[in-house]
Order: structure tokens, then sequence, then C-alpha cells
């Protein structure tokens, strides 16, 4: 039996079982202080029996093992998280600690669409953009984890936007997340027409973003999920129109239809995630 913690911005979720056909407990607690959240979490967590734990949480994270404050958030814009050491979660048994994006790639090769290849990534569109890729079935890791939402691309000819991202203004997260999205239409997602021209600069530097990737982490699929693209399936149809456009038929011909896809599993792809990272314990 494994359990796992998705941390996110908004939400948590802690969720106990074996996979997507063996959930035994599902739990969702709000995103508050560190000290309440965090102390929610462990009562849910110390009434469960389990062998091994995953938490899949927002970022920036430090992942070095060397490093002493492993498992800590680091400089996040979240109010009051930088420096929120997750490892207090640990009750002395297996445990790993990834990116909610990490986790959410590494769900979809264990139990959905990307069990049929070896190296693919995972966007997820939401309050942030992050990137998780997979390498030969193994997370793509280096100095840091990766943070490729936060990549300078180029905009679409004669946009002004300045974005959004209080670190980079216009990087793909500055000009693709939900909140970037609703401040350039000065109105909520929910709200602004699929036709709106704004989710064609959301997908365009989406695609731009997906450039890179296919041209680096060479991946074979790459999902494009989280809570925005859930929400506004024609980002997909627009993405692979610019990533088409933008490619130009360079290198190795690239099938954009094949490429660009939703996750297999839909809006659980969050929570599995921790449980992928959690059997990577104890597979």
């Amino acid at each position: 039996m494994l359990a796992g913690v998705e941390l996110g911005g908004t939400k948590c979720i802690c969720i106990l079982g074996t996979g997507p056909g063996d959930v035994r407990a599902q739990v969702e607690v709000p995103t508050t202080s560190p000290c309440t959240t965090l102390a929610t979490i462990a009562d849910i967590l110390g009434g469960w029996d389990f062998g091994a734990l995953g938490i899949a949480s927002f970022g920036p994270l430090d992942l070095d093992h060397r490093s002493a404050t492993f498992g800590s958030i680091v400089s996040t814009p979240k109010a009051g998280w930088s420096g929120t050491d997750l490892t207090v979660l640990a009750r002395g048994g297996p445990m790993t600690i990834d990116t909610d994006v990490n986790g959410a790639a590494l769900a979809e090769g264990v139990w959905g669409a990307a069990q049929d290849i070896e190296s693919w990534a995972y966007i997820t569109v939401g309050t942030g953009v992050g990137v998780g890729s997979i390498s030969h079935r193994h997370i793509l890791r280096g100095a840091r984890h990766s943070e490729a939402g936060h990549q300078r691309v180029p905009k679409l000819a004669g946009d002004s936007f300045a974005g959004t991202c209080i670190y980079h203004g216009d990087c793909v997260e500055g000009l693709a997340s939900g909140p970037a999205i609703s401040a350039r239409a000065g109105k909520p997602g929910r709200d602004i027409a699929s036709d709106d021209k704004v989710w064609d600069h959301a997908a365009h530097a989406l695609a731009m973003l997906c450039h890179n990737l296919v041209l680096t982490t060479l991946p074979q699929r790459v999902f494009v999920g989280g809570g925005v693209a859930a929400a506004h399936p024609q980002l997909l149809g627009l993405i692979r129109q610019h990533l088409s456009k933008s490619l130009a038929g360079y290198g190795m011909p690239v099938d954009v239809d094949d490429l660009i896809a939703a996750p297999g599993l839909g809006k659980a792809v969050g929570p599995l995630g921790s449980l992928a990272l959690a059997f990577t314990v104890v597979k």
C-alpha cells in the first residue's frame, strides 16, 4: 500500500492506494499556512497504514540529498512557503519528494498514455506553467529540477504584453499561465470566449516551449494538462498549429498531431503522480 501527497498552491490531495484502479482513500485539504496545512496532512497520514510515501509538490524545491535543506520549498512566490521543510511529513519509512509536474509525468508512464514510449514531457498549465521531462523512463535531473516553464520565448509579432511572472515578466509562465491569460483579457478565464485572440497568444508561447523541448530533451510525446488546458481543449489544436509552423520541417519529421496530446490520466494525474513517486521507492 502506498500513500501520496500532491501539494498544490490552492489545495492538497492526500491519496492512499496502489494505482488508478485501487484508490482506497482520497482527501482534499486547502493550502493555507505551512504550519496548518502540513499539520492537517500529517494527521491524515497518521491514520493510514502504508509502506512508502511520495510527495509531489509545487516548487521550486531543493532536491539535492547533500543539502542541509533537502526537501524544502525554496524561493517561491507562494506567500509564507519559502523555506518550508516538507520532510516533516516523513514517518520513518521510505519517502521521496519531487515536483508535482515530475510526479505527473512519471504517472503517465506507469499507468497512462506514455506506457508505450521511452521519453516524454508533461506540461501543466494552471496557476503557473511547469514541465516534467522523462528521458529513457527516468526523470530528467541535473544541478536542479527542470523549470522549463520559465524559459524566455519569442512572442507573436506586435505583442506588447509585458507578462505576469514576478521574476521574468514575459517568460512562458508569464504569457500562458491562468493568471497571465486573465490579465491579458481583463477577465477570468471562465468568461473568455473560446475564439478570443488571447488563447492564440497563450498557445503560441506554449508552442515555443514545445519547440525547445523537441530540440533539446527529445520527447516522443508532450502531454499538456493542468486546469487551464483541461477547461479549454481548443488550446491543443492551436499549440499544434503554432508548433508545426515554428519547426518548419527541420530535422526528422515530427507529427504534431501525435506529439501534442492530452494526459491519459486526465484530472487524476496529479494525485496519481504522488503515488507514482512512492512506487519508485518500493519497486
